[in-house]
């Protein structure tokens, strides 16, 4: 995973976003209007990215355990939080090598100041990849929170 990770960067990804939305917007049974992107792991700081580059059409995004928020690259996420024009729900892990809560307590720092609409919230207890019945680090409780957390938010912003 992290050798693909390294490979993938955000501005091709934000191209095959660009592609899915104009795919999107050309079906006749879709609804028009705001859509919503969240990601897991590596694919968190997509699901931010997304809703900075698209802030009028991406009303509600989420990363859960998201990994490197904060990075050197210039298309980092942690960059970007003031351009999210929608709601922002970011789930941290205590125990996380991927996303350390220093790393996340910096976060939640910056998307204050930026002024970003939404949350930083930190899942006591439990590991990177709590939402997943099949890790090991499970943890059902946090997994269903989760889950009502997301539902709430496209509930919230997209209708």
């Amino acid at each position: 995973m992290r050798a693909v990770r390294t490979k993938m960067t955000i501005p091709p990804v934000m191209d095959d976003i660009a592609a899915m939305l104009d795919f999107v917007d050309r079906q006749e049974t879709v609804r028009r209007g705001p859509v919503g992107a969240h990601g897991y792991c590596m694919s968190g700081p997509y699901a931010l990215a997304a809703a900075a580059r698209y802030p009028d059409r991406i009303a509600a995004a989420s990363s859960f355990y998201g990994t490197w928020l904060i990075n050197d690259a210039e298309e980092s996420p942690h960059l970007n939080l003031g351009k999210i024009g929608g709601e922002a729900y970011i789930a941290c892990a205590e125990h996380d090598d991927l996303a350390p809560l220093p790393m996340a307590e910096e976060l939640r720092g910056l998307f204050q100041r930026a002024g970003t609409v939404g949350e930083i919230e930190l899942y006591p207890g439990v590991h990177h990849g709590f939402a997943f019945p099949q890790r090991w680090c499970y943890d059902k409780p946090a997994a269903e929170r989760h889950w009502e957390r997301l539902i709430a938010l496209y509930q919230r912003r997209l209708g």
